[in-house]
């Protein structure tokens, strides 16, 4: 047990101390059996008050370490770092948090905050004299990450991973690399194409010896832990020889549109949202790579009239499955636009309704005139925050990038076409940063801005042949003010991927929006509970390319660095089975989150086993077990018994 505590009650500026009485706790506490230093600082997370604990733990042979500041989500590894830079044990220390469940919590009750956050660095006190010396384990690691996706985000972070040394697999679902990013044309702000991006990543990959890009191809399984992953891949073949290039082959250029043209299958074309049909077998868009064209399994009939014509497709290709060893994962799956429901501001019901995704690839099909459904158009209504900022829906954020989106589409159009009147239905313009700039030019160059509340959205109409929308304009004193459109174009918000299985095969924690959840939004934001598993990009929340590309730097340093020295430190807050007692019943493998605990046999019996490199110390298992077997390290039951003692005193 220890004997020499020191104890350290933190201001932190006034948020604690303007409604605890950090001065009477560091009196009662100073009191306590086995407290050798009680002290108050104003900021504990400061170098100078980091350096006068240090000094402290040194000058006298501290043997255990409490500070009572924030919640330990914020600072537990500064503090386990101080206790390591003055040669204390950095599981020798607890954190007491009276600021979130103390002094923000009962800021209306000042004495009662101030009894509460004595109980609660008793509590802490009473943990840190039984806690026990622990090390953190290494398990070796492979160089390896695995990088799903290979749109912008993933191709960028192949790019940056193979740089430092790191050997990658990148794999795409799709036959084609680019994301939505090879979707559109012009992007903000500073009018480089999607090709143009997609198409200098692309031949980047190609050019790197330590990336190997995988097409057609998504995660089955997965198994093992972080440093030494086992997935197992399947891939889905094109139908068509790989080494056939059109732009090298124009022989084999006129076979494939004979094929092309023979093919009774007809299907939407996805990549245009809809607006297009393609055949089962298609040649990609200039802004899709690689230039090979691929066969839509899915839709296909394998009738085989294609083979006839063209000997470079090869119906008789299989369906191809491999394991791969990894150390680390990265996810860069992307987000699908916001689906609006029909009759949703009249989409799907008023022919002239579309969405800006859709009016993207309208502009491109359009090369002189902006025609819709063989009308040309003049007057485009933009409806803002369809699928975003939802009062009643499951979208409750703001996707953030849709503001500038369609301001910049409308600069566009209107650079490209001339004759064009915008009009712009808002409720609230989000265009953030130099971003700005965008709005100021769409302003001056005549576009029109109306803007209306949550509660009271636009109403869209069609009388005859004409469209029109109503809106109670709140910026002209709530005038009622009616816009007659030639088109109107729901501006859509980012969602989820809606096929995200591979989250489910990872066990990746969504949060309430349904993007992947990193575990801490500024100290660790790409990564996940998963050791070694890593998010970037529009997977974990609406990002624009620029901030996409950050997130993508950000978690290949993380994996780089985590695996770049051949092992992985793993904490040691994890399960541990007593064997002799355990008798194997299941109950503890049902309630692990994480699939840390396996069947051994151990002294003629199947008992339970942890998988250390994959154990979180979530403690799931304890309560179920019936025998009472399994403790968790850190956590031990006199532990826990002392810190409830301390909290009922």
């Amino acid at each position: 047990m220890k004997k020499k505590i020191g104890v350290y009650i933190c201001h932190c500026g006034n948020n604690i101390s303007d409604y605890v009485d950090v001065e009477k706790v560091k009196d009662i506490i100073a009191a306590e059996d086995g407290v050798a230093i009680a002290k108050t600082t104003m900021f504990a997370c400061a170098d100078s008050a980091q350096n006068e604990i240090i000094q402290d733990i040194q000058d006298n042979n501290l043997d255990g370490l409490v500070i009572a500041s924030c919640s330990p989500k914020l600072h537990l590894f500064t503090f386990r770092n101080v206790a390591e830079r003055a040669g204390l044990n950095p599981y020798n220390y607890v954190q007491a948090n009276i600021r979130e469940q103390t002094s923000w919590a009962h800021s209306d009750n000042p004495k009662g905050a101030t009894e509460k956050a004595i109980q609660l660095v008793k509590a802490a006190l009473a943990k840190v004299k039984h806690s026990e010396a622990l090390a953190l384990q290494k398990i070796p690691a492979v160089n390896t990450v695995l990088v799903i996706g290979a749109g912008v985000a993933g191709m960028r972070s192949a790019i940056e991973l193979a740089d430092m040394g790191s050997k990658v697999h990148l794999i795409e679902r799709t036959h084609f690399v680019g994301g939505r990013t090879s979707q559109w044309s012009k992007l903000f702000t500073t009018s480089e194409t999607g090709e143009e991006i997609v198409s200098r990543l692309y031949y980047s990959v190609l050019e790197h010896d330590n990336i190997t890009l995988y097409m057609g191809t998504e995660v089955v399984s997965n198994s093992g832990s972080v440093g030494n992953f086992e997935v197992e891949l399947k891939k889905t073949p094109r139908y068509i020889d790989p080494d056939c290039k059109i732009e090298d082959d124009t022989e084999f250029e006129n076979k494939l549109q004979k094929a092309i043209d023979i093919c009774p299958v007809e299907v939407i074309d996805e990549f245009n949202f809809g607006l297009t049909k393609r055949k089962a077998i298609y040649k990609n868009f200039k802004s899709e790579f690689p230039e090979c064209p691929a066969i839509d399994a899915a839709n296909c009939t394998k009738c085989g009239d294609c083979e006839k014509v063209c000997d470079g497709i090869k119906l008789d290709q299989k369906e191809e499955y491999t394991t791969i060893k990894v150390g680390a994962i990265q996810l860069c799956t992307g987000f699908d636009p916001y689906e609006p429901k029909d009759g949703e501001f009249g989409y799907n019901e008023i022919d002239n309704v579309i969405t800006l995704q859709q009016f993207k690839r309208l502009i491109e099909l359009c090369p002189d005139k902006l025609i819709h459904k063989d009308k040309e158009i003049r007057n485009i209504a933009y409806i803002y925050c369809v699928g975003s900022r939802q009062v009643d829906g499951d979208n409750k954020y703001c996707s953030r990038y849709c503001c500038t989106s369609a301001i910049f589409t409308a600069i566009h159009v209107k650079d490209k076409y001339k004759n064009i009147n915008n009009f712009h239905l808002n409720r609230g313009i989000r265009t953030y940063g130099k971003q700005e700039i965008l709005y100021h030019q769409s302003s001056s160059q005549g576009d029109i801005y109306l803007q209306s509340f949550a509660d009271s959205p636009p109403v869209v109409g069609k009388n005859g042949n004409t469209t029109s929308i109503i809106i109670n304009d709140i910026l002209t004193a709530d005038k009622e003010i009616e816009v007659e459109a030639d088109l109107v174009v729901l501006v859509t918000g980012m969602i989820p991927r809606k096929d995200n299985s591979i989250g489910n095969i990872l066990k990746v924690p969504y949060g309430r929006d349904n993007f992947f959840n990193e575990i801490h939004p500024k100290l660790k934001p790409v990564e996940t509970v998963i050791d070694g598993v890593f998010i970037s990009g529009a997977c974990q929340a609406p990002l624009n390319i620029t901030e996409t590309s950050k997130s993508t730097l950000s978690a290949a340093s993380k994996a780089n660095s985590l695996l770049k020295s051949g092992e992985i430190e793993l904490e040691p807050t994890i399960a541990q089975v007593k064997s002799d007692i355990c008798n194997w019943c299941d109950k503890c493998t049902l309630a692990c989150p994480y699939d840390a605990i396996s069947k051994i046999e151990h002294k003629g019996k199947q008992v339970a086993a942890i998988i250390e490199a994959k154990c979180k110390g979530c403690g799931m298992c304890l309560p179920v077990c019936p025998e009472n077997a399994i403790d968790l390290i850190g956590f031990s039951d006199v532990e826990i018994e002392t810190m409830i003692e301390a909290l009922i005193e």
